[in-house]
């Protein structure tokens, strides 16, 4: 049925899509640097439990590697980046590499290395399109990212 402003004979312009929200949702989950691995661990387990699929989510360090990435990275950066682009299981990286992953919805953040948390972060919040959970100090997080969060 024709909308009732549109000339007869035409259809209604259609709508535009909408447009996805300029910036993710930011959760900040308080941390030490010697927690903020297990605690990234706990957040992504939640993830996956509340129906989230394992391809959204990258989880990013700013110190030491996650155990899975040194496991994988073993086999060479080929076949590790390969899984990346896969997309099909929760892929872990190094924050240095954050440049090399590509956007998605979850992006978790470990802040268990307090040297690149600013260059780290910034770069993440730009690739989480949907979400981006931080683990780690509060304090150097919103200085990082703004006392918005």
């Amino acid at each position: 049925m024709p909308a009732a402003n549109a000339p007869a004979g035409k259809a209604p312009a259609e709508k535009a899509p909408a447009t996805p929200s300029a910036a993710p949702q930011i959760q900040l989950i308080p941390a030490s640097a010697d927690g903020a691995l297990d605690a990234a661990e706990e957040a992504v387990d939640l993830l996956l439990d509340s129906g989230r699929a394992p391809g959204d989510v990258l989880v990013l360090t700013t110190g030491e590697q996650h155990p899975w990435a040194t496991h994988e990275l073993s086999f060479g950066e080929a076949s590790y980046w390969a899984q990346h682009d896969a997309h099909e299981d929760v892929f872990f990286a190094d924050g240095a590499a954050v440049s090399r992953a590509r956007p998605r919805p979850v992006v978790v953040v470990a802040v268990n290395g307090e040297d690149s948390a600013a260059q780290v972060l910034p770069p993440a919040l730009e690739r989480a399109t949907a979400l981006l959970v931080v683990c780690g100090d509060p304090q150097r997080i919103n200085a990082v990212l703004g006392a918005g969060v």
